[in-house]
């Protein structure tokens, strides 16, 4: 008969500083057997490949494919960030990334009297297909996956890619990669929107409906989480909240009519992996793990890869620091490892000067080292889910898990996750935790090495920083003006108009959104088409 474990004293030994993680949750000195359900150990702990998908969606992960390391990219004009594309595909990049300007994420053209002074600063500018030609310049699209981190204005984007697809002879069945399309986040941390929520939900439906049967390989939303933890909110929060969304829309595209196993196996999720190495670790085992049981026994999905939590990991860009910005290598190191034996499908590394600028080619070429470090000299990936049945990872996975059941149950009872945002429960929740954070921090119950702990006096920054230089805003305008010069205006004309007509019934709008790209309309033209149809949205302040 096994001998009962003794545990230790939770404070023998232990010093007087808080042993939380960084969601703040108390951790002990040591777990074991006691501390783990039955099940953990048993039914939820099955072999890689098997469900409900714990320790991995592949049976041997890693050693049957690296994960694809996809550095985000963008900056200036579109000729700019395809020489970015080119430079990291040259060193061993094996998946495009877009990052685009905020006068493009929020539905704008360039010479929007609010896109002054912003034009190509945080990302490319795309106003046109002509711009979507220059950025995928050169870039074989049929074979390099392609992902493009926009929401509001996704769908017309989007049309703007297979728009210049088309013109290049490459079917669309061949394109691979992701639009991550998930407006609800948006209302819930980024802030990136144009119309009301339902309009937003049409247009996703409609573009989760088309590439089902025209662009079969594509990952019409990456539900993202991301960027909810980068507003402050704890794993769980981000585990709860990003799923929340993720039922959501399966429960939009059911109501309007699609089957589910037609369009589940192309949603895929975006996830944030902090500092807290074991936190992370388990919470993207508990996504997989709720996500496969809520698609099986909830939903009623068949196929087996409906049931599969497919997603992207980056590194947290919040917990860079301006200060001692080489340190930044560290933490990326160690959050890019917390992605990889949590089970990611595709990975991003956050450069080291991200917190002062865009990254410069130096700083994404270590920060895309570090992956090829990660998978080629390290040994973490020759076996599957190598942290499986320890008793701290299992323990963690079924607190997240349970932590999110919670949070699904509360939103339930207000009437789904619209009703939630609309409310501002989500948005209070995300508040009242980076509130906490930062008190910590400033307490100094959290070190922030370099801030707050460890910090040189005399610091000054050495490393290059990348700038944007005023003459890009001036090309994208002076291109931009020659557009609308050159074009078919009538054609354009026309294809806006078919648009609205569309817009006004209920017909699935991306037919109608390509049309207008086809002929280089812009995307602040067809923001302007539909905002008239749908109005905007204005966000109600909460307290």
């Amino acid at each position: 008969m096994a001998q009962p474990i003794t545990r230790p004293d939770s404070q023998a030994g232990d010093s007087d500083r808080e042993f939380t993680t960084v969601s703040g949750r108390a951790v002990q000195p040591v777990y074991s057997r006691a501390d783990v359900a039955p099940d953990d150990l048993g039914a939820n702990l099955p072999l890689p490949g098997e469900f409900p998908y714990t320790r991995g969606i592949h049976p041997s992960m890693y050693r049957g494919k690296l994960w694809t390391m996809r550095q985000f990219a963008g900056m200036g004009t579109a000729a700019q960030t395809n020489e970015r594309f080119r430079f990291l595909l040259e060193r061993g990049q094996t998946g495009l990334s877009t990052a685009f300007d905020n006068p493009t994420l929020y539905g704008w053209d360039s010479d929007h009297p609010l896109a002054e002074g912003e034009v190509g600063r945080t990302g490319v500018a795309v106003d046109s297909l002509q711009d979507m030609e220059r950025l995928f310049a050169s870039i074989p699209l049929d074979r390099v996956s392609t992902s493009m981190t926009i929401n509001a204005p996704a769908a017309w984007i989007f049309t703007m890619f297979l728009a210049n697809a088309e013109r290049r002879g490459i079917p669309f069945e061949k394109l691979r990669g992701t639009l991550q399309n998930d407006i609800l986040k948006e209302y819930i941390a980024q802030k990136e929107w144009i119309f009301p929520p339902q309009p937003h939900m049409r247009l996703i439906t409609d573009l989760v409906s088309f590439c089902a049967e025209h662009v079969p390989q594509w990952n019409t939303i990456s539900i993202s989480g991301y960027h909810i933890r980068e507003a402050g909110a704890t794993a769980a929060q981000e585990l709860a909240f990003t799923l929340q969304d993720g039922f959501t829309y399966v429960e939009h595209a059911l109501a309007a009519g699609m089957s589910i196993d037609d369009f589940a196996p192309r949603l895929s999720f975006f996830f944030n992996s902090h500092l807290d190495f074991f936190e992370e670790i388990a919470k993207l085992r508990a996504a997989r793990r709720i996500w496969a049981r809520h698609m099986k026994e909830r939903f009623g999905a068949q196929n087996p890869r409906s049931w599969l939590c497919r997603f992207h990991v980056q590194t947290a860009g919040c917990s860079l620091t301006a200060q001692q910005p080489e340190v930044n290598i560290v933490r990326t190191a160690i959050e890019a490892l917390a992605g990889v034996l949590g089970g990611c499908q595709s990975l991003h590394t956050n450069s080291m000067d991200e917190a002062l600028a865009l990254p410069s080619d130096k700083a994404v070429e270590i920060a895309l080292r570090t992956q090829q470090v990660i998978a080629f000299e390290s040994g973490v990936a020759n076996v599957a889910d190598p942290l499986g049945g320890s008793y701290f990872v299992e323990r963690l996975t079924r607190d997240l898990e349970d932590e999110a059941e919670a949070y699904f149950a509360q939103i339930e009872r207000m009437g789904g996750m619209i009703k939630a945002i609309e409310k501002g429960f989500p948005q209070q929740e995300i508040t009242r935790s980076a509130y906490e954070y930062q008190r910590a921090v400033s307490e100094k119950r959290k070190i922030v090495v370099g801030v707050n702990e460890f910090a040189n006096e005399d610091e000054q920054l050495h490393i290059p920083i990348l700038e944007i230089d005023e003459s890009v805003e001036r090309d994208q305008l002076a291109a931009l003006k020659t557009l609308r010069e050159s074009r078919d205006n009538l054609a354009v004309s026309a294809s806006l108009e078919a648009l609205e007509r569309a817009a006004r019934g209920k017909e699935n709008l991306i037919p109608s959104l390509l049309d207008c790209s086809r002929v280089y309309a812009t995307e602040g033209e067809i923001t302007r088409v539909l905002i008239d149809v749908f109005g905007e949205f204005r966000e109600q302040a909460f307290f």
